[in-house]
């Protein structure tokens, strides 16, 4: 599929040390859209000198508003595939073209697996959603979408659902879900969903929410 065909999103509050990174390393495959949620630093500056599409949030509005910014704006490119991954450096580009490639080759929705987990909430939510839709790691941010699923939904997400609510979605209602391994480096700095008893309430507010 030609490159302006496939939107990248990338949310992204407080970036600016690794958005320059991840934004090359994307462009050869796709257009990076990257959400600037309300960054304090150069985030939005760094991303958009590289090439990339920037959707700025004048204030931080949350991860999913993020992704329901970036996937808007890619719909409104007309992109027809769209894959979400994080700011800060965790995620591989180098494996883009292996979701490129499983939705090229019939997935509706391709489903990072990492090789961690980093809360324990995270493994409750994982082990719930193997066991109802076959999800490995359901939290996992590298995610690709046909955005026809995103057009059948309507929204990327309405409950706070940490980036989950289309790929479940798509679960569901019997898409084509396949999943493919991603490797994740050490973040250098605080996570974005917070301290540990926070971050894993959330967590696991999501997964009820989800039921």
């Amino acid at each position: 599929m030609e490159r302006h065909r496939i939107g990248i999103v990338i949310p992204a509050l407080n970036e600016a040390a690794t958005i320059g990174w991840v934004v090359s390393n994307v462009l050869p495959y796709g257009v990076p859209i990257v959400v600037d949620d309300g960054s304090r630093d150069e985030t939005g500056e760094a991303a958009s000198s590289l090439g990339a599409s920037v959707v700025r949030h004048p204030a931080n509005r949350g991860y999913d508003q993020a992704l329901n910014s970036g996937f808007s704006h890619a719909e409104a490119l007309g992109c027809e595939y769209v894959i979400t991954m994080d700011a800060d450096g965790q995620h591989d580009p180098t494996i883009l073209h292996e979701f490129i490639q499983a939705l090229d080759n019939g997935a509706d929705v391709v489903i990072g697996v990492r090789d961690r987990h980093q809360r324990l909430a995270e493994y409750i939510f994982a082990w719930v959603a193997a066991k109802k839709w076959g999800i490995s790691d359901p939290l996992c941010g590298m995610k690709a979408y046909r955005i026809n699923i995103y057009k059948e939904l309507g929204h990327f997400d309405s409950y706070d659902s940490i980036g989950t609510e289309l790929a479940l979605y798509a679960a569901k209602n019997g898409k084509h879900i396949a999943q493919l391994p991603v490797k994740t480096r050490e973040r250098i700095d605080a996570p974005r969903f917070g301290r540990r008893f926070s971050a894993n309430r959330r967590i696991l507010y999501a997964l009820w929410a989800s039921l």
